[in-house]
């Protein structure tokens, strides 16, 4: 049975796409291809159909990550596909669960930087739209360091479910 997981920011040019490559990744690294389905999507559908943000595009590559990405907006009916809905930022994570159609789906909801034990309590991954590089780059550093976390928790539950 796959474990199906969704990265969500707002317009699903920067944040989430960045999230879902370096997820991606690190699920093939630990050889769950097949296993944990990745995805991403936004809370808003200003950019819909298009790709990733340039700068995002640009930082995945330079690090070597896979930038293939088309802008979509997530939609309340997936909850019930879903195992988890990952936001990458507390605003995010609110209006996630005020979609969430029952208690049980807003439980799916969680925050990448919950994953992070160095994160502390600065749990959202900053917005780097309207900054330079450094901010894409930042972003990505946040992101990497949570994903081992966030694997864990999901190889977990896959043990669980094999149980």
């Amino acid at each position: 049975m796959t474990y199906r997981v969704c990265f969500v920011c707002t317009g699903n040019i920067c944040r989430s796409p960045m999230a879902e490559s370096v997820f991606r990744a690190r699920v093939a690294e630990a050889g769950l291809n097949g296993l944990v389905e990745v995805d991403s999507a936004g809370t808003d559908g200003w950019h819909e159909g298009e790709g990733a943000d340039p700068r995002t595009v640009s930082v995945l590559e330079e690090h070597g990550y896979d930038s293939e990405h088309v802008a979509r907006r997530f939609q309340p009916s997936w909850f019930g596909r879903l195992d988890l809905v990952i936001a990458l930022d507390t605003g995010h994570l609110r209006t996630l669960r005020r979609l969430a159609p029952t208690e049980e789906d807003a439980r799916k909801v969680l925050l990448l930087r919950a994953h992070d034990p160095a994160a502390g309590d600065d749990l959202d991954v900053p917005d780097p739209y309207y900054g330079g590089r450094d901010g894409f780059e930042e972003c990505l550093e946040k992101v990497e360091a949570a994903s081992s976390g966030l694997l864990a928790a999901i190889r977990e539950r896959l043990e669980g479910r094999a149980a």
